[in-house]
């Protein structure tokens, strides 16, 4: 509740996301209408009275939960007959556990498993299943998970050697030396950590995240104009002239403040001229135009992209918004027609779900005309 909800006749005003618990007497003007009633149960069924005899309690989320019946915080997963249930977090992990422990030799469900306890920072028993699952012949990927999860936990020696058998294993993927990286910087050695990192690009130029890492590692250690510097002087050797991804990395940077909006849409501009049907640099210069209400800009930029716009659903997004928002509704109807016409099943939805608003709204106009007339 928030703290300066006003008294109404019920005593009370509910607002806010936070929850009081209290026994009905406690509202002396009766209940707000827009309580929700959560009547607690132990065990064996019978009402929990002792606690809140003498007014409010104060109760911890987990405390909640129980009291509700969950144990752990309550998730949405499907049953047998693909029906969704609520279900605590606990039970689902325990349940997880125990078809791994049924079906051993099936690394599937021990991945599903350890999926699902990295989600919820459960880290030691995520190392352990990820341990028997490497142990058993698992892949690349299982061991850079193995690693990660090493990782969170600072184990940074064993990390390092799980990382480079990752590393090994997936020859063309920067993410085990993204990770030694961060493994190095764990150790605080600074000098393997930019190795690492600048591995990575190697590996991958298009790396996004490895680029932006570069960025912070050289502010850090220096300063921002110098690792602007450092960052574009990289992207100018021969081998990474064709990437986007230094300048999108630079772009994000700036993004977030209006005052260096501009500085972000030159870097934005810089990553689609280096290439021009990049979805992830046409998503950032749209973005920013339409952060800055450049309208024309972010048309001109989409309206020769048919091909990328039938594959994106976010880009479809932008470029619709913009149309729409010029009020321009002749080439927003041509351009959900040619929505509609996708393979792609995300963006046909996106299409017919706009076509029907718009539809909508026209319809209103119309019969808010006829009223007038």
């Amino acid at each position: 509740m928030s703290q300066n909800a006003p008294s109404n006749s019920a005593g009370i005003t509910l607002q806010g996301g936070a929850a009081i618990v209290a026994p009905i007497s406690a509202f002396q003007g009766g209940v707000p209408s827009n309580a929700l009633v959560v009547i607690p149960l132990q065990p064996n069924g019978q009402p929990i009275e002792q606690q809140i005899v003498d007014g409010p309690v104060a109760l911890k989320t987990e405390d909640l939960w129980k009291m509700l019946g969950f144990n752990g915080r309550p998730v949405q997963v499907q049953d047998q007959e693909g029906n969704p249930i609520t279900i605590g977090v606990d039970d689902l992990l325990n349940g997880l556990e125990e078809n791994w422990k049924t079906n051993s030799d099936n690394l599937d469900a021990g991945r599903v498993l350890a999926q699902k306890l990295i989600e919820e920072q459960r880290f030691d028993r995520a190392e352990a299943v990820l341990g028997k699952i490497v142990a058993k012949g698992g892949g690349g990927e299982d061991w850079l998970g193995l690693g990660v999860t090493q990782l969170n936990l600072k184990k940074w020696e064993k990390a390092e050697a799980t990382l480079k058998g990752a590393q090994n294993l997936l020859k063309d993927n920067p993410y085990p030396a993204l990770h030694l990286a961060k493994c190095a910087a764990g150790k605080e050695d600074g000098k393997a950590e930019r190795e690492h990192i600048e591995r990575a690009i190697q590996i991958a130029p298009n790396a996004v995240d490895a680029w932006a890492y570069l960025y912070e590692v050289i502010k850090r250690d220096g300063s921002e104009g110098q690792a602007v510097t450092e960052i574009e002087n990289l992207a100018n050797v021969a081998v990474n002239l064709k990437t986007a991804a230094p300048y999108i990395a630079l772009q994000g940077f700036y993004a977030g403040e209006e005052a260096t909006r501009d500085q972000a849409i030159g870097y934005a501009k810089k990553a689609v001229e280096r290439s021009p049907q990049d979805p992830l640099g046409l998503l950032c210069l749209s973005a920013l135009y339409g952060q800055a209400n450049q309208l024309d800009e972010l048309i001109k930029l989409l309206g020769p992209q048919e091909a990328v716009l039938l594959r994106d659903v976010r880009l479809a997004n932008n470029y619709f918004e913009a149309l729409f928002q010029q009020r321009d509704i002749p080439k927003v109807t041509q351009f959900l027609n040619k929505l509609a016409t996708s393979s792609n099943k995300e963006i046909k939805q996106f299409a017919i779900e706009r076509s029907r608003a718009i539809a909508q709204m026209l319809s209103q106009q119309q019969q808010q005309l006829s009223t007038i007339s």
